[in-house]
């Protein structure tokens, strides 16, 4: 293997001596899976591609495709059936299980059909092969519960998998007020304290856990599959404008009115923003924008080769998080690590880990979370048009850190340990 990077064949070495240890069955609980496109989707569609890999047996528990529209918008042959089996793309088993209709836009109607879903998932668990292992995987807070019950009545290893910070991030987005938040805090806490493992996606939410006596706990970052990303060349050296792109969720925790504002400060002689995507907040977006008479144009979400498209289209890439939720300290937006890969500047409206990430790869520009700030930025980026080339160093530092390959080796470890550890108690 002379040649090779070390990185790469310790990987290998790792996953075959995984293949070579005897195949677990995983049962994953998740509010949305494949075919839609959403961050559990992503995270946990690559993951289950290389467990399969190694042998494994994957169940999954998850509703009738309907995200995030609030409700199906597929053929049946893809989103699935109530309580019907139905195949995966890597052959996992997938049971779905119903859902209620939704707006797609309120929150209170999404959470009464989290909990809807989450009901239904605990029977059709319960009524499926057993796992040697439950996932259950949030921010979805009704499947915890569900995962938690379910792993208790069948006796087999509970994994909790914190996604988000919760349940920092809903005391910091008052999504639950007066007695009610209480309660919400003390069943979330009481979970993460009971499961056998908790796997976080940032080492610094891992010992917030940590210092509130949640014992075991792990982290598996988020990343991406780093062989299906291609690297872009750079943009131009000139062009008239500075053009700039926002591709996610347009909502409370992005507070994307910010960028909004920065772009009418900077106006349409120097630049254009691109806002990709759907959220609660994009209603009031397209409002301020064409209040400010902002150079800002809304696209739908895309996906594949037009997303591509939109990507190399790009001079720099906006990833952005509110700065007064405590909880966003320890959060990184999944888009960093993609827009890292890709090879594009960013303007990164972040701060805590995920600031820190954005420094060490050197991917771009870290800015405060002000219109004023992000404006004289995307000013002095369209001036020097140098600064806009990030060459190679986000993508090494994905391969190096992020590459969903590393990450499930990572992953079916700590799930292996778990159950042999299980299995040696009396």
């Amino acid at each position: 293997m002379t040649g090779i990077d070390p990185a790469v064949r310790h990987l290998t070495r790792t996953a075959a001596q995984m293949r070579k240890k005897k195949p677990m069955r995983i049962m994953l609980l998740a509010h949305s899976y494949w075919p839609e496109h959403s961050p559990p989707q992503r995270r946990w569609t690559t993951l289950i591609r290389e467990f399969r890999k190694a042998g494994w047996d994957i169940d999954v528990v998850t509703p009738v495709a309907h995200f995030p529209q609030g409700r199906r918008r597929l053929p049946r042959s893809e989103a699935g059936t109530p309580f019907r089996g139905q195949r995966g793309p890597f052959g996992e088993r997938i049971k779905r299980v119903p859902y209620l209709r939704h707006s797609g836009n309120r929150h209170a109607a999404r959470l009464v059909d989290q909990v809807f879903s989450a009901a239904m998932s605990i029977p059709t668990a319960l009524m499926w092969r057993k796992a040697d292992v439950v996932i259950a995987t949030a921010p979805s807070l009704p499947i915890l519960v569900a995962g938690y019950l379910v792993a208790r009545l069948r006796g087999v290893p509970l994994v909790v998998e914190m996604r988000d910070a919760w349940p920092d991030l809903a005391r910091d987005a008052r999504l639950v007020k007066g007695q009610v938040k209480s309660v919400v805090e003390r069943v979330v806490e009481a979970i993460q304290r009971r499961a056998d493992l908790v796997v976080t996606v940032t080492d610094g939410f891992a010992q917030t856990l940590r210092a509130r006596g949640v014992k075991n706990v792990v982290t598996v970052t988020n990343g991406l599959d780093l062989e299906a990303v291609q690297l872009l060349e750079a943009p131009p050296a000139e062009r008239d404008k500075l053009e700039v792109l926002y591709l996610g969720n347009h909502g409370e925790s992005q507070r994307l009115d910010v960028i909004v504002k920065a772009s009418a400060l900077v106006g349409g002689d120097l630049m254009h923003l691109h806002m990709v995507g759907h959220g609660t907040r994009r209603p009031d977006l397209l409002k301020l924008a064409g209040a400010l008479n902002a150079p800002v144009t809304f696209h739908p979400p895309l996906y594949g080769a037009d997303l591509i498209a939109r990507y190399r289209s790009a001079d720099t890439c906006v990833v952005s998080l509110r700065d007064d939720w405590k909880s966003f300290e320890t959060t990184i937006p999944s888009k960093t690590y993609e827009v890292l890969a890709i090879g594009r500047h960013m303007t990164a409206i972040v701060r805590g880990e995920a600031a820190r990430i954005v420094t060490e790869a050197g991917g771009g520009d870290v800015v405060a979370w002000k219109p004023e700030a992000v404006a004289e930025l995307w000013a002095e980026l369209a001036r020097d048009r140098g600064r806009l080339t990030a060459g190679l160093s986000g993508r090494d530092w994905v391969k190096a850190n992020a590459d969903f390959r590393q990450l499930a080796v990572q992953y079916m470890g700590h799930l292996s340990d778990l159950v042999v550890a299980g299995r040696s108690r009396p």
